[in-house]
């Protein structure tokens, strides 16, 4: 492990797609990855969009078909961000190339820790991550939770990574599909309401332009208000919401439609869902 508190040790990503080319990114931000990146994908293609990324190595496995043994047998950190159905074919592929006191974390969505175990035995520690994207930009909450064999160390150690690319939460793995329905899908949610914001502002005659402007600064300067305030988000709402006004008569529409049910709706579906993946379906 290193011993240097600003940098990170050598890092492994089989699967620098959406969710592990997120993260890459992020971590190359940061600066923190001293010891350097290697990240792996499937085509020339992908590998290319990576390559100029400083301190990465971007390996394509259809050039060189042992990339991932060769990346996790120099990787303290190894991250499997490849798709669920692939994950035990690659468990099997890199178990026996990996370094001692090796920590492999789970990026892929309905594979439990029990799975990672059984493949990898009981000298591996395995921890199983949720983040979500804003980790391209700095801002992502990830939760964390540690498989039999990781020790405080291990958890230590890749809640540095993680707070390298945004805030971490730390779970147990029981929380971790119902953790995903809220920051892990977070972000399309939040994208969906500004398409319906902007669409509002389009059908009042505002052009497209204009009406992207309004929606999408408003939530962003919302939040950033809330951030910097520390307060809490519903008196935030009270304090713009003056009786008798505009805002209180929209507010009571949107109440009307029950959009906490409608949430509590969306996440519970998302929440089966991950449960399917986890089964296989």
């Amino acid at each position: 492990m290193a011993s240097d508190a600003t940098s990170l040790p050598a890092i492994a990503i089989l699967g620098a797609g959406s969710m592990g080319g997120a993260i890459l990114h992020g971590l190359v931000r940061s600066g923190l990855a001293g010891a350097g990146v290697t990240a792996t994908n499937r085509t020339a293609a992908k590998a290319a969009e990576l390559a100029s990324l400083d301190g990465v190595e971007s390996v394509a496995l259809e050039q060189r078909p042992e990339g991932n043994a060769e990346a996790v047998a120099s990787a303290t950190i190894v991250l499997i961000g490849v798709k669920p159905a692939m994950v035990p074919d690659l468990l099997r592929e890199i178990a026996p190339h990996l370094r001692p006191g090796a920590i492999v974390v789970s990026l892929a969505a309905g594979v439990t820790l029990e799975r990672f175990e059984s493949i990898l035995g009981d000298d591996v520690a395995v921890l199983r991550s949720m983040p979500n994207t804003p980790a391209l930009v700095g801002r992502a909450v990830t939760g964390l939770a540690a498989g039999n064999h990781a020790s405080q160390a291990d958890v230590a150690l890749v809640r540095r990574l993680f707070e390298t690319v945004g805030r971490v939460i730390e779970v147990p793995e029981s929380q971790i599909d119902a953790l995903s329905t809220i920051s892990g899908s977070g972000p399309a949610y939040v994208f969906l309401l500004i398409e319906a914001l902007t669409e509002a502002a389009v059908g009042k005659g505002f052009a497209e332009a204009e009406a992207r402007l309004m929606a999408e600064q408003t939530f962003i300067g919302a939040t950033a208000l809330l951030e910097a305030s520390g307060e809490d988000p519903a008196e935030l709402r009270r304090r713009v919401t003056s009786p008798k006004g505009t805002t209180e008569r929209a507010i009571a529409v949107l109440q009307a439609a029950h959009l906490d049910g409608v949430f509590a709706e969306a996440t519970d579906a998302a929440l089966a869902r991950a449960r399917e993946l986890a089964a296989g379906a």
